[in-house]
């Protein structure tokens, strides 16, 4: 406990010399955790400086649809048995992590790190974002040499029951196991149905009012069937498509390391709590200030900055283009807010 305090007053203290004020979940009033809809966003806009929410048609009509897209909220911590081998960077020195990092920019012969991916009406954020993050680090990792679309319905679908229950939500760190063990083959969006293993499921609007898409239904789809298999026409048999891991491991709890972490070996996936005012996120850096609870969620993670004195982290999210700011947003830094530190994992490819 005392080791838990005195990391919550580190992180306090880092955020506090960009002077900014933060209200963690248990200080935020008990009226204010019980708000929904335009009572939420409109409070959030009245106490909130760094972020702005905005209420969208769809999610009026469908208020509860995303905590089926979510993953369950044991799900976002990181067992304790991985901490043992945590990931760390002594070699990189603090003095030389910059105050701003993006990995678009720096790996520009990577595209598919600026790739905004949609989950679609199924909770397998863990897939998605351990797919494009392990896309990313193999291109990054082969200098641009291999530039493949990790298939994440072959993570959601062929990862079994120790990594979770695929569009029921899932553990991110096993996620990456998997991938050392058994690998994974490629697949691209829906609209591309590229590589071995294209994404099941058609991108819809999450909880906005969108104009590329239809609303998501209210209903979940079912998990996809594990298949040891390529679709027709494609020139690889499953096995010859095999993309394996080196290495997977859970990522330091703090900030400086998962910054290191990012600018070695590139994004990062990350799990975190979501509250209801991030549904309503449309930009600016995030501050949970209002709404209850509603699960876990995973993204990816590619960078870091400072917005007005806000120190904060760049992440992409998997709710297509139309949500937040392009699919991005941004979350303040430093004080583990929603969790979003306590929950970095990653791993190395195998060249």
């Amino acid at each position: 406990m005392k080791t838990a305090v005195a990391a919550l007053l580190i992180g306090l203290v880092a955020v506090q010399a960009y002077n900014v004020e933060v209200k963690h979940a248990d200080a935020i009033p008990v009226e204010a955790q019980m708000l929904r809809g335009q009572e939420l966003v409109d409070y959030v806009n009245k106490q909130q400086t760094t972020f702005t929410a905005k209420l969208g048609s769809y999610f009026s009509s469908y208020p509860d649809t995303i905590k089926k897209q979510l993953m369950g909220a044991k799900m976002v911590e990181i067992p304790e048995e991985y901490r043992v081998f945590e990931m760390t960077h002594p070699e990189v020195l603090d003095a030389a992590v910059p105050d701003s990092f993006d990995s678009r920019t720096q790996w520009p012969n990577c595209p598919s790190i600026s790739k905004i991916r949609d989950q679609s009406s199924c909770g397998s954020c863990w897939a998605v974002s351990a797919a494009e993050t392990i896309s990313d680090r193999i291109c990054i990792a082969s200098n641009g040499q291999t530039q493949i679309s990790i298939s994440a319905d072959d993570i959601n679908a062929c990862c079994g029951m120790v990594c979770g229950n695929g569009c029921n939500g899932g553990y991110p760190i096993e996620a990456w196991r998997h991938y050392v063990k058994k690998g994974y083959v490629t697949g691209g969006s829906y609209q591309e149905k590229s590589g071995c293993k294209p994404y099941p499921y058609p991108p819809c609007e999450h909880h906005v009012n969108g104009t590329h898409y239809k609303p998501c239904p209210s209903n979940m789809y079912p998990t996809d069937k594990c298949e040891h298999s390529c679709q027709a026409g494609y020139p690889l048999t499953y096995t010859q498509d095999l993309h394996f891991g080196q290495s997977a491991y859970a990522v330091s709890k703090k900030p400086a390391e998962i910054q290191k972490e990012i600018m070695t070996h590139g994004p990062v996936e990350v799990a975190f709590t979501v509250y209801e005012d991030f549904e309503h996120y449309s930009g600016g850096v995030y501050v949970h200030t209002a709404g209850a609870s509603l699960g876990g969620h995973a993204v990816k993670m590619l960078g870091w900055g400072v917005d007005n004195g806000t120190p904060y982290w760049l992440c992409a999210n998997s709710w297509n283009e139309d949500w937040g700011e392009n699919g991005y947003f941004r979350i303040i830094r430093g004080v583990n807010e929603c969790g979003i530190e306590s929950g970095v994992v990653g791993g190395t490819p195998k060249l």
